[in-house]
């Protein structure tokens, strides 16, 4: 049984996503290593890119930081495989199609394989192309997630059905409390056909909001608003805090 498929029946799944390398590598082993001592169910690791268009400002300032400071997709390795000495949750990369190009696919996905990661999330790459990265990653047994943003029926069944690990559903930014009601319903739509498990992509909120949230879904991803990655111990007491939240509505 897989990593991912194991954390998911044990209930729902907290999955905090770090940005590897702010301030820098030392301290992002430290948080990763806290928040799976908090709760984190599965943690995601963000490889920096210097472009990175489907994140807020406050992500791309840091992901700016990270490459400032000489972070890269190789050190990132280094880094996975350090947590793999004790970690057995699952790890999650999360970067751009240009990262993996200009890496070479193939040696992408063997190397991440070889760390010790199980998934990677690339959010520029729309479901319809992702077959350019599909053939890779399944041949080093990584798992590609696919993302859905509000999109009609058809388009909704055909991703939940053809999606491995998870699938990651995204709210309208701009919407609100009305954006989470409608994944609701995406969701209410996809459990009737598939048994894929449903994570939300909750942003930056807190544990107050965290239950609620969860409650409709499998899991909830959040990327904690910390200020350089703030200090490690801050990260466990944050994943300790939405884990709870997230694990009370099991």
């Amino acid at each position: 049984m897989s990593r991912i498929k194991e954390a998911f029946q044990k209930g729902r799944a907290f999955i905090p996503f770090i940005i590897c390398g702010d301030p820098d590598l030392k301290t992002t082993e430290e948080i990763v290593r806290e928040m799976a001592k908090g709760g984190a169910d599965l943690i995601g690791l963000c490889i920096p890119f210097s472009d990175p268009a489907a994140e807020g400002a406050a992500v791309m300032e840091a992901e700016l930081r990270a490459l400032r400071g000489g972070t890269t997709t190789d050190a990132v390795f280094s880094l996975t495989r350090e947590l793999r000495r004790e970690l057995s949750l699952p790890l999650i990369y999360r970067s751009y199609a240009n990262v993996v190009f200009s890496y070479g696919t193939e040696r992408f996905m063997k190397e991440a394989a070889e760390a010790g990661a199980d998934a990677l999330i690339l959010p520029d790459v729309p479901f319809e192309e992702r077959e350019e990265f599909l053939g890779a990653a399944k041949k080093h047994g990584i798992c590609l997630i696919s993302m859905l943003a509000p999109s009609p029926e058809k388009r909704v069944l055909a991703i939940a059905g053809d999606s491995e690990g998870f699938l990651c559903l995204l709210p309208s930014p701009d919407a609100g409390e009305g954006g989470l009601s409608e994944m609701r319903e995406t969701a209410k739509l996809i459990r009737e056909k598939s048994g894929i498990p449903l994570v939300i992509d909750f942003g930056e909120k807190e544990a107050e909001e965290a239950g609620e949230a969860a409650a409709f879904f499998d899991g909830l991803i959040a990327m904690p608003a910390l200020p350089g990655q703030g200090k490690a111990e801050y990260a466990g007491v944050y994943a300790k805090r939405m884990a709870e939240a997230v694990h009370r509505v099991r």
